[in-house]
């Protein structure tokens, strides 16, 4: 691979794509990221980037950015667990996936990464962690989210096996850590329970990874990833009670004690998503959220270790970069500098 090869990033300002855009400059790659109008780039300083405006529903837009590319870091998608209009989900993760794909190979790109999500894989019946070898189907998705991932993921594999697509596929577990701008909906979670806000938790566990830690394979997947393969990148399975614990350790508060039955969580679910309904603000507790905690998300990264050299650090420095980052940030105030 060739580090001084233009490289084009989408998502370039979101959570992952912003730590992809970080490790692609800072190893000497020539960034170019593709950004829509008006999103956060504070996070962005100090990077030598390449800043295209543009948007990966928008086709043209997207051939333009990718002139003279040699590789594409495909990051960009609309990770939300609720939306008004879910075709919005739809649309960025499917459409936008197809749109980068296509205009890839019109471009002859030489590799595309192209970042998928362990949403998009099969929980083992017995509760041992997952690995990359049972897909789920989109039938089986819970919630707008999960089967837009799922059809994306589809839509590249299929693009790899009939149209020579040069693609390889990694799966990020839960990443936490700095410049979680939006936040993410584990941003959130961070957030909330620094604050104090979170008074009990669901029996559910998740596999929790450093952010930089994806980003660093990422690279590895460009640089030694088999073409139509996919790849966990993942780090430490917890369970979601330990995760809370962890939070008020680090920030000096008593953890919550109570666990909440699903029974009891899912109409407070319905009740935020009515008010969401009438406010436009996403809700902090979602109903496909609380579905979906009904299984414990652990997933094995072996095969990424095994055959790209990925190594995750432990996730309570995650846990520590994330309220660092948030509380410089404002976050832990309510005063957010987006």
């Amino acid at each position: 691979m060739h580090s001084a090869a233009r490289t084009l990033v989408t998502g370039a300002t979101g959570f992952v794509g912003s730590a992809v855009a970080k490790a692609l400059s800072e190893t000497g790659f020539a960034v170019r990221a593709l950004v829509r109008p008006g999103s956060p780039r504070a996070h962005l300083a100090g990077l030598a980037l390449e800043l295209v405006e543009g948007d990966i529903r928008d086709q043209a837009s997207v051939g333009r950015a990718m002139c003279d590319v040699r590789y594409v870091f495909h990051v960009a998608a609309d990770y939300r667990l609720w939306a008004r209009d879910k075709r919005e989900i739809y649309d960025a993760n499917v459409e936008g996936t197809r749109n980068v794909m296509c205009e890839g190979l019109r471009a002859g790109v030489e590799r595309v990464v192209y970042t998928s999500s362990v949403a998009a894989l099969a929980l083992r019946p017995d509760g041992t962690p997952a690995d990359e070898s049972v897909p789920l189907s989109e039938e089986q998705g819970i919630g707008a989210y999960k089967r837009s991932k799922i059809a994306a993921e589809r839509l590249v594999q299929a693009m790899v096996a009939n149209d020579g697509l040069p693609a390889v596929i990694v799966n990020p577990s839960t990443p936490i850590g700095p410049r979680d701008v939006k936040p993410t909906p584990t941003g959130r979670i961070i957030v909330e329970a620094a604050c104090g806000r979170i008074p009990g938790f669901v029996d559910t566990g998740l596999n929790l990874v450093h952010v930089d830690d994806v980003a660093a394979g990422h690279l590895a997947a460009l640089q030694r990833g088999a073409i139509g393969e996919r790849y966990i990148l993942g780090g430490t399975n917890v369970l979601f009670a330990d995760m809370l614990a962890d939070i008020a350790r680090l920030v000096g508060r008593a953890p919550p004690r109570l666990r909440i039955p699903r029974a009891v969580a899912l109409p407070v679910a319905y009740a935020a998503e009515a008010t969401a309904w009438l406010t436009g603000r996403e809700p902090f507790a979602t109903v496909d959220g609380i579905r979906m905690s009904e299984h414990r998300m652990f997933f094995t990264a072996a095969k990424a270790e095994r055959d790209l050299g990925f190594r995750a650090r432990p996730y309570v420095q995650g846990l520590e970069d994330a309220i660092r980052w948030f509380r410089d940030a404002g976050y832990l105030e309510g005063k957010a500098r987006r």
